[in-house]
């Protein structure tokens, strides 16, 4: 379809401390023991976009990025590795590759995004309704529980995540308004000329913006290029063409339009050729023309179009972009959101490696899974949780809610409840962790308990 990719896939984050560092980049966090970064990339594969140009930040984070998938899909796609400098946000990694970008239109992919929805589809609504930028929408995915007990426990009260402020044309194929983070906190402020064009908005607060958009490169790289104090794509690029879709300005770069005699149009009747070839896919409110004088005169000319594309409620789509998030994402895709796993669970729900041991009167219940090499010995009891590869655990250990990465030591009487236990722990007997997050490499003392705490090496 002519649609280049691009997939952020970030670099260290500070929201996800202390589980990223610089030996696991948060392309490299493990959802299920694999990579986030795997599941956007079988699910470009499986829409047959198979030309990706990766962005990293960090020349550290890229080489151990660029490593792991040159190993894990050679053959399968081709894939280029930019690293781009830290800390400039999406719009300034997209400005440090624009020179790559040479296709009519460009699928802009978060390397965060968890799901099952089909950027094809994306892409050829985009194509089909000719626009300059079409974003995916999805319903709110529900997160962790309202109080302070374990992440993920299976009867707690949910609360969905941050909301955004999306106003949608009557027939929600066009994106008229949307706000996030710090403006939902104040007053919504909507153009009279928008509404005066599609009559009226329909306001929903109930929708992701899930970081995948399709471009017209033209136009994205010209707003790169005139702003370059834009920092992010969400924040700032996206905003501006939803502001400015009955201005001029956007196209103001473009070629002028001339009628069959040569002559050039001025902007009313440039507005009038754009409804007659569009009217087909705008909604009835832009195709009323408010005419004056001659019939020529537009009152709210549009010079661009900024669409939607909805996910339908059956559909999967969640974006690692919080500890929380983490927590809710290795839970679904071991349970309810388990076709994404691509793992064959057993008869019990729950996947446990040929290759694990267990123990006597061990038992590990549904919705958990049990990585390749890893050993737990008598009396233990794991629920509702992802253990990795490699790892030793003592008899009378109890986990629940959890995700313990690679190499990890729990020894004897050990109890683990809605934490995370990055690599190469080790927690000593009879230590106890509830709701923590320990990082790589750290050792939890004999004896001690440690509540609501990120536990991480000096």
């Amino acid at each position: 379809m002519d649609f280049q990719v691009v997939v952020l896939a970030g670099g260290t984050s500070e929201k996800l401390s202390p589980l990223v560092s610089k030996d696991v980049p948060k392309a490299l966090l493990p959802v299920a023991n694999r990579p986030v970064l795997s599941y956007v990339l079988e699910l470009l594969e499986a829409s047959n976009l198979k030309d990706l140009l990766v962005v990293v930040e960090g020349q550290d984070a890229a080489v151990r990025v660029g490593g792991w998938i040159s190993s894990a899909f050679v053959d399968r796609l081709h894939v280029e590795v930019a690293a781009v400098p830290e800390d400039i946000g999406t719009a300034g990694a997209l400005r440090a590759v624009t020179h790559h970008l040479t296709a009519s239109d460009v699928l802009i992919v978060s390397g965060d995004i968890v799901s099952d929805v089909s950027p094809g589809a994306l892409a050829s609504t985009h194509r089909r309704y000719g626009a300059v930028v079409t974003a995916l929408l999805c319903p709110l995915p529900v997160s962790g529980p309202l109080d302070t007990g374990s992440a993920g426990g299976k009867d707690k009260a949910k609360k969905p995540s941050c909301c955004n402020i999306v106003g949608l044309d009557p027939t929600r194929q066009f994106l008229l308004h949307i706000a996030s983070g710090a403006e939902v906190e104040k007053d919504i402020r909507v153009q009279k000329s928008i509404l005066r064009a599609v009559g009226q908005m329909e306001i929903r607060a109930d929708l992701m913006d899930a970081h995948m958009y399709a471009f017209k490169r033209t136009v994205l790289q010209d707003i790169l290029d005139q702003k370059d104090n834009f920092h992010s794509i969400r924040q700032d690029v996206l905003p501006y063409l939803v502001r400015t879709q009955l201005r001029s300005e956007v196209s103001a770069n473009e070629a002028p339009v001339v009628d069959e005699a040569g002559n050039g149009l001025d902007p009313s009747h440039r507005n009038l050729r754009w409804l007659s070839q569009h009217r087909e896919v705008a909604p009835t409110a832009f195709q009323d023309l408010n005419v004056s004088g001659h019939g020529t005169k537009l009152e709210s000319p549009r010079t661009h179009k900024c669409c939607a594309y909805f996910s339908s409620k059956n559909k999967y789509c969640a974006r690692l972009n919080s500890i929380q998030a983490f927590y809710d994402i290795n839970r679904d895709v071991v349970g309810e959101a388990s076709h994404l796993s691509g793992y064959s669970f057993s008869a019990q729900n729950n996947i446990i490696h040929s290759s694990a041991v267990l123990g006597s009167k061990t038992t590990v219940g549904p919705q958990c899974m049990l990585a390749d090499g890893s050993q737990l010995g008598d009396k233990c009891s794991v629920k509702r949780s992802v253990i990795g590869r490699h790892c030793r655990i003592g008899s009378n250990v109890k986990i629940v809610n959890s995700v313990v990465m690679n190499h990890v030591t729990i020894e004897d009487g050990c109890f683990v409840q809605g934490s995370v236990v990055c690599s190469n722990v080790q927690l000593q007997e009879r230590a106890v962790l509830k709701d923590c997050q320990v990082g790589a490499g750290y050792v939890v003392t004999s004896g001690s308990e440690h509540k609501m705490e990120a536990l991480t090496k000096k």
